[in-house]
């Protein structure tokens, strides 16, 4: 049965997407079953695992058209990829009108759960009805974001809505835990921000943190993620760290 994990953060450009690219091939080259989902219309997830978002059937298709989930699914060497393109972008507006309009993503998703360890959703930068379904579908939620005053303002308007969500639809949603990215220890206010987190989450914010890194950034465009484009990085280090800890705290 797969543990369902949805990659989310309120904010744009906090390393959300490289998070779920990177932990997807890192857990998939220790030898894990994982599925990324891309839930965001800008499809940079799809295109990071090295799928074009113009390939169809896509999330679109499962969500408004009805096609299987298993028709989805392309196959790569770093992992398996629901991918998406601009179309999902009019998905928000097409479902309100949908019966069990939040459960959408969580009944398609089901007929999959046996086929993998992880399925990974990523999710857009903001809370908007497919946000939503990604919360109900998932068991946990992770939270990459920069050490930054306005990340710090923008997580308490996340937890707000993860509180929200777990009172009225999905009950078993928890934070699964807080990825510091683009960390820069050279940066005062970056110490003190990751201080903070630790402080008042202590069992939440994991250890590994993500640095700066070109490498990083230049793997998507090479269709590539960074763990695989250059294995020395610091960044796709990092990253496979963080997969380690990761597979430990699913054994606690």
């Amino acid at each position: 049965m797969a543990k369902i994990i949805a990659f989310a953060n309120q904010k744009g450009g906090v390393g959300k997407t490289t998070s779920c690219v990177n932990l997807t091939a890192a857990l998939s080259s220790m030898g894990k079953r994982v599925l990324l989902v891309d839930c965001d219309p800008q499809g940079n997830a799809s295109s990071g695992m090295g799928v074009a978002k113009s390939s169809r059937p896509n999330t679109y298709d499962m969500l408004i058209n009805g096609v299987l989930p298993e028709a989805c699914v392309r196959h790569t060497d770093c992992g398996d990829v629901i991918p998406t393109g601009k179309e999902l972008a009019a998905a928000s507006v097409e479902l309100i009108e949908a019966d069990r309009r939040e459960f959408i993503l969580k009944d398609a998703l089901q007929k999959l759960y046996s086929d993998y360890d992880y399925i990974f959703i990523d999710c857009p930068p903001s809370l908007e009805l497919l946000t939503v379904n990604a919360l109900v579908a998932a068991d946990s939620v992770l939270i990459p974001m920069q050490c930054e005053y306005y990340a710090l303002e923008g997580i308490a308007d996340l937890m707000t809505s993860i509180r929200m969500c777990s009172k009225k639809l999905n009950r078993k949603l928890q934070v699964e835990g807080i990825i510091l990215t683009m960390y820069d220890a050279r940066a005062n206010l970056t110490t003190q921000v990751a201080n903070e987190l630790r402080r008042h989450l202590p069992d939440k914010v994991y250890e590994t943190v993500v640095p700066r890194s070109i490498r990083l950034s230049e793997a998507p465009s090479h269709g590539i993620p960074g763990v695989f484009y250059d294995r020395s990085n610091k960044g796709s280090r990092a990253y496979m760290a963080l997969a380690a800890e990761f597979l430990a705290k699913q054994k606690e």
